[in-house]
């Protein structure tokens, strides 16, 4: 629980871009504009999977209003057999995602783009250039592009020897498999599938670039790094990092989708060779068709216990859809599927798979919610066959501090029993439950957990002095998930003032130093180690500035409340020096007040989850309902307990969509057939209960105000949870995602 004698630390403040979202005052990346502006647009393959023997674009470039034309012959070329990494993103691969080099990929690859006077112009300038195709097969589904006679993607992945859409794998092991499940008196294998499901954020990805006639490039855009953003489009466009300042707009969603490029280096070049601002703002469509979902999966759990519920083997194929370029997320499942458990043999294998969909891109706690699909419902239906309490037989197998994880970790706080105990003991897990409400609907109740192996990494806050004796606190990182409301928090309590006093911002490239993604629940870890450190550094100026009016060592002064005290007797009778008051003898003093720290941040101990969950099933229509969700995490310290429920919540809903609506529908072409909020089925308002976010509080010792990231573990246990509910009402299993009405029907009709 949170420390009472804090004021701000756990405390619902409001929250400090509040206002200006509800009032529509907010600065998203779409509002910007710039004198001389123009307007860019992208030209899509209308093929799956095609050969680009040439493109054409003077009739383009020949039309009134247009200003530049661009295709991938104006970026970097990255040669297909030499990787170059930023983070985990090849640029091989990112080059010829944001505009197609070989070949067209998916349906809606970029392959050209256009800046003109207006957008109409842009998309009629698109029309006149001509790209000669040579139309190839296309390969959507998992299955389809492993089989041996698939259409191969890429002639240059090799997998076994053997040209192949295998363009990558991940092994982890512990201990004999072979030997464990000898072991094992009961040994449960199942196979399950899950559909590439969309990000599903409000704002489409847009962007305003400034090419300026010295070279100096400006980019104002809404993404999860503005220094990710300045770095790739360096790499990507050959203009130096010094010569660019990425500066982050507001942020309308991402979940991870926006922690990689798209328009922004084509902005670029659009920008430099018309000598005028551009800007990109891409549709609705153009987002579902051709920016990163979650992979889909093909999975294959095996696991074995013994029969008092000991778990003493476990075995994980997982093949995720990479899209049509490398990359898909395997360390998700391989990782963490097993990763809270203390199994003695385990093998962990993923298989990256190409096929003609848009590059697939992050999606909170990226696979972790596939394998726990699979993972959690074996695990479900072990309990069942040995007749034993789902979170009992948990319980019994989690991981301890020491144990060491199979990724190679060893853990030192493991929190998992807590969030299972959170959920036996509340309400929820013991209300009875009318499994038959009506004829014609059966109810169950489900739960399952989940891990994430949450992050640190390098942050930068720098914290000043104003000459008024407020606290501007300047950070590096999007706020996507309440940092900002958060960073105030801790530093109005560090500090000793109040809550208004505390101004939070974002910097850019060129106003703080270097912070990475926001992701990987790592930002309020970070972000908040390091705003400690600053407002220590600032305390022990002010300290030295009361020391000096007094005349006294720094080591006699004491801050507390706001104010400069002399430590004890010893050290004098003073009067207390506030804040503003020192502040404003700053300049007499020694000058500005202020101090910056820059630190690669570690100690972010991993995320655990277990939820609860009731369903109702319409049995005649296949329609299942969720009636009650409590979801319990632990969250090391709630610095802000709304925020950290909401991300609580809101990865619970983007579960329920996951497991109950959400997929990508084709038709023959391979086109993406439901690209609209209308037709892509996510959950709105009236799908979904209130959510019960049962915050748990086991302080992270690692963390000076005991954080542990909080945004990703909320989303890997639905899918499972939601999956075992539905077996509970039906006494039958669903081992493929979404369990949506004809899915569910025609599963209801078998014998």
């Amino acid at each position: 629980m949170n420390d009472m004698s804090n004021k701000w630390i756990g405390a619902r403040t409001i929250r400090p871009d509040g206002a200006d979202k509800v009032t529509g005052r907010a600065t998203y990346s779409a509002d910007n504009t710039m004198p001389g502006m123009i307007w860019g647009k992208v030209l899509r393959s209308p093929h799956a999977h095609a050969v680009i023997r040439s493109i054409d674009t003077s009739k383009a470039e020949a039309l009134p209003g247009v200003k530049a034309v661009v295709t991938a012959k104006d970026f970097v070329d990255f040669p297909i057999d030499k990787s170059v990494m930023l983070g985990i993103q090849d640029m091989r691969w990112m080059a010829r995602n944001i505009l197609a080099k070989e070949k067209a990929l998916f349906h809606g690859h970029p392959v050209a783009a256009v800046a003109a006077i207006s957008e109409e112009v842009a998309a009629e300038a698109c029309k006149l250039i001509e790209v000669d195709y040579e139309v190839l097969p296309h390969v959507i589904e998992i299955e389809d592009a492993i089989k041996p006679d698939a259409p191969i993607l890429h002639d240059w992945v090799r997998h076994e020897g053997k040209p192949s859409n295998i363009a990558g794998t991940m092994v982890l092991k512990a201990g004999d498999i072979e030997k464990g499940f000898a072991e094992a008196d009961i040994v449960v294998e199942r196979t399950f599938t899950t559909r590439p499901v969309h990000q599903g954020y409000i704002e489409p990805h847009a962007c305003t670039v400034s090419h300026a006639a010295d070279g100096r490039v400006t980019i104002w855009s809404s993404s999860q790094g503005q220094f990710m953003v300045r770095a790739m489009t360096s790499l990507l466009t050959g203009i130096p990092q010094s010569n660019i300042r990425a500066i982050p707009a507001e942020i309308g969603g991402g979940f991870g989708a926006k922690t990689i490029v798209y328009l922004e280096p084509v902005a670029v070049m659009l920008s430099k060779k018309s000598g005028r601002p551009v800007k990109i703002v891409m549709t609705r469509d153009e987002v579902q068709r051709a920016t990163g979902p979650a992979p889909g999966s093909l999975m294959t759990v095996k696991i074995g216990a013994k029969k008092d519920g000991t778990l003493v083997a476990a075995q994980g194929t997982f093949y995720l859809q990479a899209g049509g370029l490398p990359g898909s997320p395997l360390r998700g499942p391989v990782g963490c599927s097993f990763a809270a458990y203390a199994i003695p043999n385990v093998l962990s294998t993923g298989y990256d798979v190409v096929s003609n969909r848009s590059k697939v891109a992050a999606y909170r706690a990226p696979g972790a919610p596939h394998g726990a699909f699979a993972t959690e419902s074996v695990l479900d239906e072990i309990a069942e066959k040995l007749g034993l309490d789902p979170l009992d037989m948990r319980v019994r197998n989690s991981a301890k501090p020491g144990d060491k994880a199979i990724y190679g970790a060893t853990f030192g706080d493991v929190t998992f029993v807590e969030t299972m105990d959170a959920i036996r003991k509340h309400p929820h897990y013991k209300a009875p439950l009318d499994k038959n409400p009506r004829p014609g609907v059966k109810r169950g109740r489900g739960v399952a957990s989940g891990f994430w192996y949450n992050a640190g990494g390098e942050s930068s806050v720098q914290v000043n002095i104003t000459e008024d004796g407020n606290v501007v606190v300047t950070t590096g990182h999007p706020d996507v998930g309440g940092s900002r409301a958060s960073i105030a928090n801790v530093v109005a309590e560090l500090m000793g003032i109040d809550h208004s006093r505390v101004n939070v911002i974002i910097g850019d490239t060129q106003t703080i130093g270097f912070s990475n993604l926001t992701g990987g629940s790592r930002v309020t870890f970070a972000s908040a180690m390091v705003a400690t450190a600053s407002c220590e550094k600032v305390v022990g100026q002010l300290k030295e500035r009361a020391a000096k009016i007094w005349k006294i060592d720094a080591e006699a002064v004491k801050w507390e409340d706001g104010m400069a005290l002399p430590a004890g007797d010893n050290a004098g009778k003073f009067p207390p020096l506030s804040l503003k008051e020192l502040a404003a003898k700053a300049n007499e003093m020694g000058g500005p007040i202020g101090a910056q720290v820059q630190l690669n941040t570690t100690g972010a101990d991993p995320g655990y989850a277990t939820h609860c969950v009731d369903v109702e099933v319409d049995v005649d229509l296949g329609i299942i309902r969720v009636l009650r969700y409590t979801a319990a995490q632990d969250v090391g310290r709630a610095l802000h307990p709304s925020y950290v429920e909401g991300q609580i919540q809101g990865g619970v809903v983007q579960g329920i969509g996951w497991a109950l609506s959400e997929e990508y529908l084709y038709d023959k072409q391979g086109r993406v057939d439901n690209a609209s909020f209308l037709d892509y089925r996510m959950p709105v308002c009236s799908d979904v209960p209130m959510i019960e976010a049962v915050v748990v509080e086991i302080p992270n010792s690692k963390h000076p105000q005991g954080v542990r990231g909080v945004g990703e573990a909320p989303i890997v246990p639905p899918l499972a949870a939601i999956a075992n509910a539905v077996h509970d009402a039906l006494g039958k299993r669903f081992y493929a995602l979404p369990m949506s009405p004809p899915k569910v029907t025609a599963r209801m009709d078998e014998a």
